[in-house]
């Protein structure tokens, strides 16, 4: 597969996962996950992890996904590029594990003394790639193998964080977002 392939697949792969947390930010709120207790002196992940924002996301994550496999065919061969199509499993593989990914970044930021919205470069660019990758790769490792190649991998790992800083910048830009990052 040459590089603009593996981009196309890497960027299409992961869609799924990419949209969920953007998804929780505009249609997420309600009542914290953590339920606003704290493990010590801090909460235990704050109120910006909300049950509506966890199950909006994943649902919108999987949403696409499902669409993206019914015009996987006709967008591949537009393009001339091999695209995945999503099973159940792994779509909300992807997209629940980005969620929860993010969560457990939330969780490890409070054990570090950050607040809610404070930096955590590395972390928060790619939190949400480990768990949707793992999640993914549990329920369906045969899929998770032929489409997450050692290729695909590392332009996710380089893309996304470049795709992180600039949606945040406009989701900032727009009032979406409190900071940058």
């Amino acid at each position: 597969m040459d590089l603009v392939s593996t981009v196309v697949v890497a960027f299409w792969a992961m869609l799924p996962a990419y949209v969920p947390n953007n998804a929780a930010v505009l249609l997420g709120g309600g009542r914290p996950i953590d339920g606003g207790r704290n493990l010590g002196e801090r909460r235990i992940l704050g109120d910006g992890k909300t049950w509506r924002g966890t199950i909006v996301g994943t649902g919108v994550g999987v949403g696409l996904a499902l669409l993206l496999s019914e015009v996987a065919t006709p967008v591949g061969e537009a393009v001339n590029v091999a695209l995945p199509t999503f099973p159940l499993p792994v779509a909300f593989g992807l997209a629940f594990g980005a969620m929860v990914g993010d969560i457990g970044a939330s969780f490890l930021k409070r054990r570090t003394g950050r607040d809610r919205g404070a930096a955590f470069p590395g972390l928060d660019q790619l939190d949400f790639v480990v768990g949707a990758l793992a999640l993914a790769a549990a329920v369906d490792p045969a899929w998770f193998g032929e489409w997450f190649t050692g290729p695909v991998l590392a332009v996710v790992v380089v893309v996304t964080p470049l795709l992180h800083v600039g949606t945040n910048g406009v989701a900032y830009a727009l009032d979406l977002k409190e900071e940058p990052w």
